[in-house]
């Protein structure tokens, strides 16, 4: 897996300057090796050009939104490098089921047939998952080999660097990374996650429109949400 093996991986600029450091790290070098050991023995998701999709996709110097997942799809053909994505064409798995359900519902709008999120990625929402990979049919199979290292790093380096972005953090999961972010100069959203086993707390949250809302309070422009 060169792309993680590598001292320099693919990695949008602005990224690689403030995160450069990491990838010299002996954990990092240890998940790079655990990866190269993982693929031999198993396909491993999403697809190695996509691993840093979500930096490649959103620029470091774009970013004024923040969504964490926790880590990609495990079916084949599912994960695309954003969280809760799949590439346009792909059955919607039920998270994200929910949460066009409940954009829809938010912003009044009709459910969109596609599930890819790359759009809102370009307009500059990071779809952070917390770990960055993981084994065909094993959720949560890379937890704890060194990703969440990485990914602290990233919020912290977010919340640190920057000014008024938009964490919007679904379940406990990604609640419990509201340590990392300095709340007096960010904005934190919470709800619980759009997984069927807790949607309900999920439904109402209405994040899509109270995430424009504060962009537009820190004269940031709005997120298109239905532009796919």
């Amino acid at each position: 897996m060169n792309s993680i093996t590598r001292a320099n991986p693919k990695i949008e600029k602005g990224w690689k300057k403030v995160l450069s450091a990491e990838f010299q790290k002996k954990y990092f070098k240890d998940l790079s090796a655990f990866l190269n050991k993982e693929k031999k023995e198993a396909p491993i998701y999403p697809p190695e050009p996509f691993i840093f999709k979500a930096f490649n996709s959103t620029p470091f110097d774009a970013v004024k939104v923040v969504i964490l997942g926790q880590d990609p799809y495990h079916g084949p053909g599912q994960a695309n490098g954003l969280c809760f994505s799949v590439s346009a064409g792909l059955k919607h798995p039920r998270s994200l089921v929910n949460i066009l359900k409940e954009l829809q519902k938010d912003l009044n709008v009709s459910y969109t047939a596609s599930g890819d999120l790359d759009a809102w990625a370009k307009q500059g929402v990071l779809l952070l998952n917390t770990t960055l990979t993981v084994r065909q049919h094993k959720p949560a199979s890379h937890k704890g080999k060194g990703w969440e290292e990485f990914t602290d790093v990233v919020i912290k380096t977010l919340s640190g660097k920057k000014e008024g972005i938009v964490f919007i953090l679904w379940g406990k999961h990604a609640q419990n990374k509201k340590l990392l972010i300095n709340m007096n100069k960010h904005f934190v959203l919470e709800a619980a996650h759009p997984s069927p086993l807790s949607v309900r707390g999920f439904f109402g949250c209405r994040h899509f429109s109270k995430t424009n809302y504060l962009l537009k309070q820190n004269k940031k422009s709005p997120i298109n949400w239905i532009d796919f």
